[in-house]
């Protein structure tokens, strides 16, 4: 299995256009070092020709350009792209479904509420169907693993996570599964196992025996501390509120991954205001410390 991170960043990307938090101004400053990240994407592969897009950010263009596989050029019109997953309706990562619609129709796997905000909130399903028929949804059932015709030789398994649905959804206030999944993701072939969940509010016991299980886990690193966004007045709610879950404090991220010594464990969808895109900073060197990478973009990785 190849695992292509085209994007790392929460919404935003890093450094954030409207923001002048210490990451981003001293970035643009040169005073920090650290590098830049477009929106949180990743693509999947089983042979490294035909890939699944596990979301679209807004950013998908400029990463596609800069993943040679996904212009193989075998005729006048081609990509890489075969199919694309939604993990939720955020925009920041479904967006990029609408820069894709000179490739329409699009195979899209999603869960049914996803599809309702997308289909009323947030219509991309509508829209898009002026352009060669749009996107053709394929149903992600809660408890069944499913395959995809382009990567046959992968096994995905979704997994509803606790989150919060958009401010758009017509459920807003009231989440119900489905509105975020993590993935299981397995290539039948090698028996590598992905966990991939950009965004996680919370890891109970019968995720963490899931986790345990897997290869690798690419997870979400979007704050640092909870009430981070609070304390930098770049937002007003925390992490939790929000649906992540912070890396730092008791029930932490770090604390989960610390009981799973023996995978790769990769961090991505950071947010701009967490310190550990600073290299230098002492949240980055605690991560070396623990053996946690930080996802960055054009980060590949094999399963």
């Amino acid at each position: 299995m190849f695992v292509q991170i085209l994007g790392s960043a929460a919404g935003g990307g890093f450094p954030q256009w409207n923001c002048n938090c210490a990451n981003c101004a001293g970035f643009r400053d040169g005073s920090l070092r650290a590098t830049a990240r477009t929106q949180s994407s990743i693509a999947i592969s089983d042979d490294g020709v035909n890939w699944v897009l596990c979301n679209t950010s807004p950013d998908i263009r400029a990463q596609l350009q800069s993943f040679a596989p996904m212009q193989p050029g075998r005729a006048l019109r081609d990509t890489g792209i075969g199919a694309i997953i939604l993990m939720d309706s955020q925009i920041d990562h479904t967006t990029g479904l609408l820069m894709l619609r000179e490739g329409c129709p699009h195979q899209v796997w999603c869960t049914d509420m996803v599809h309702e905000d997308l289909s009323s909130g947030f219509p991309l399903f509508t829209m898009l169907t002026h352009w060669n028929g749009g996107l053709e949804w394929n149903r992600i059932k809660l408890d069944q693993s499913f395959s995809v015709p382009a990567c046959p030789s992968l096994r995905f398994t979704p997994l509803p996570l606790r989150s919060a649905a958009p401010p758009y959804s017509p459920h807003r206030f009231d989440p119900h599964p489905g509105d975020n999944i993590g993935l299981i993701v397995e290539d039948l072939n090698t028996g590598g196992k992905l966990f991939y969940a950009p965004g996680l509010g919370k890891v109970d016991a019968p995720l963490l025996e899931i986790m345990a299980d897997s290869d690798c886990l690419l997870v979400d690193g979007t704050l640092w501390d909870d009430d981070e966004m609070q304390r930098r007045g770049a937002g007003t709610r925390t992490g939790r509120e929000m649906g992540h879950l912070a890396q730092n404090g008791p029930g932490g991220m770090l604390e989960v991954l610390e009981q799973l010594p023996n995978q790769r464990k990769v961090l991505i969808h950071i947010n701009n205001t967490n310190p550990i895109l600073d290299e230098d900073s002492p949240q980055r060197a605690e991560l070396d410390r623990r053996h946690v990478e930080v996802a960055y973009d054009g980060m590949s990785i094999v399963l």
